[in-house]
C-alpha cells in the first residue's frame, strides 16, 4: 500500500477546502517543517548545493519530495539529491524567481508553488513574537484563546526537544499597564531563545492568529515568576533529547532470563 504522507493530507484537506484559509496555512506550515529532498543538478560540493533548476511554462521551479522513494520514483535514474528543511528551501529561494514542484506525478499532494508563494513562506517564517522585557504585576489562567492555536501550540513545541524544559501559557498585567498572553519558557537551552520565540511564531502564523496576540518571555526554574507561572498557567512539557544508543551484540546464553535456542 501506498504510504500517505502527512504533507499529503495536509495538501487533500487544502484541495477539499480550497476557499478555506486555515487550510491553506495548515499546508504550508506542513511543508515548512518536512524534512524534503531537493533535486540537484550534481553533487554537493561541502555545504554548498546547486538544485536543479527547471523551466516550465509557469516559471522556473526547482523539485522536492518528502520521501526518498519518490525522488527516486520520479527520477527513474540515479540522481544527485540533498535533504533539506522546507524552511531552509523557501529561504535558499526567497528573492530568486523560483517556484517549488513538490512531489511531482509521484503522490496525489503533487504541486507547483509559484515563487511569490514562496516569498511569502519565507518572509512568515522570519516573524516571532516580542520578547518580554516590561514587569509583570498579575498572573491570571490564560482564557479567550482559540483552541487551534492550544493546538498548534502543543504541536510545535513537540518539535522543540531539548529546547527548554518546559512552557507555560497565561493571561498578564505588565506595570506598565498593558496586558496580554504570555508563552513563558522555563529552563531554556543557552542560545535557544530564537528559535523558541520563532517557534511560537509560526504557531500563531499558521493557525491564522494575529502575531500581536501573544508574547514570549523566558525565566530560569529558580525564578519567583516560575513558581506564579506554575500555578495559573496551561502547562507545556517539551520533549528531552534522546540519548544517543549504541549496538552492543548479546552474547547468547549470557542472559540467565533468555536462554540460548537449541537447534
Amino acid at each position: 500500500m501506498t504510504e500517505t504522507t502527512p504533507l499529503d493530507q495536509a495538501h487533500a484537506a487544502m484541495e477539499a477546502a480550497p476557499e478555506d484559509d486555515a487550510a491553506r496555512l495548515r499546508f504550508f506550515e506542513r511543508l515548512a517543517d518536512s524534512e524534503l529532498f531537493i533535486l540537484l543538478d550534481k553533487e554537493p560540493e561541502g555545504d554548498r548545493i546547486s538544485p536543479e533548476i527547471f523551466d516550465t511554462g509557469e516559471g522556473r521551479f526547482v523539485l522536492v519530495f518528502d520521501r526518498e522513494e519518490r525522488l527516486a520514483q520520479f527520477a527513474n535514474r540515479i540522481v544527485p539529491y540533498a535533504a533539506l528543511s522546507g524552511r531552509v528551501i523557501a529561504s535558499m529561494l526567497a528573492g530568486q524567481g523560483i517556484g517549488l514542484g513538490v512531489n511531482l506525478e509521484v503522490a496525489q499532494s503533487s504541486i507547483l508553488i509559484p515563487d511569490a508563494a514562496m516569498g511569502w513562506l519565507a518572509e512568515t517564517l522570519s516573524h516571532a513574537p516580542g520578547e518580554v522585557e516590561a514587569a509583570i504585576s498579575e498572573v491570571r489562567p490564560p482564557q479567550g484563546l482559540p483552541e487551534v492555536l492550544l493546538t498548534a501550540l502543543d504541536a510545535k513545541l513537540a518539535t522543540a526537544a531539548g529546547l527548554a524544559r518546559m512552557a507555560y501559557l497565561a493571561a498578564v498585567t505588565y506595570e506598565s499597564g498593558g496586558s496580554g498572553h504570555l508563552l513563558a519558557f522555563v529552563g531554556a537551552q543557552e542560545g535557544a531563545e530564537p528559535a523558541l520565540a520563532k517557534a511560537a511564531g509560526e504557531a500563531l502564523t499558521f493557525s491564522g492568529i494575529e502575531a500581536g496576540a501573544l508574547d514570549v518571555g523566558f525565566f530560569s526554574a529558580s525564578d519567583e515568576m516560575s513558581a506564579r507561572l506554575a500555578r495559573v498557567g496551561l502547562r507545556f512539557d517539551l520533549p528531552e533529547v534522546e540519548a544517543a544508543r549504541s549496538y552492543q551484540p548479546q552474547i547468547p546464553g549470557s542472559d540467565p532470563d533468555k536462554p540460548p535456542r537449541l537447534k
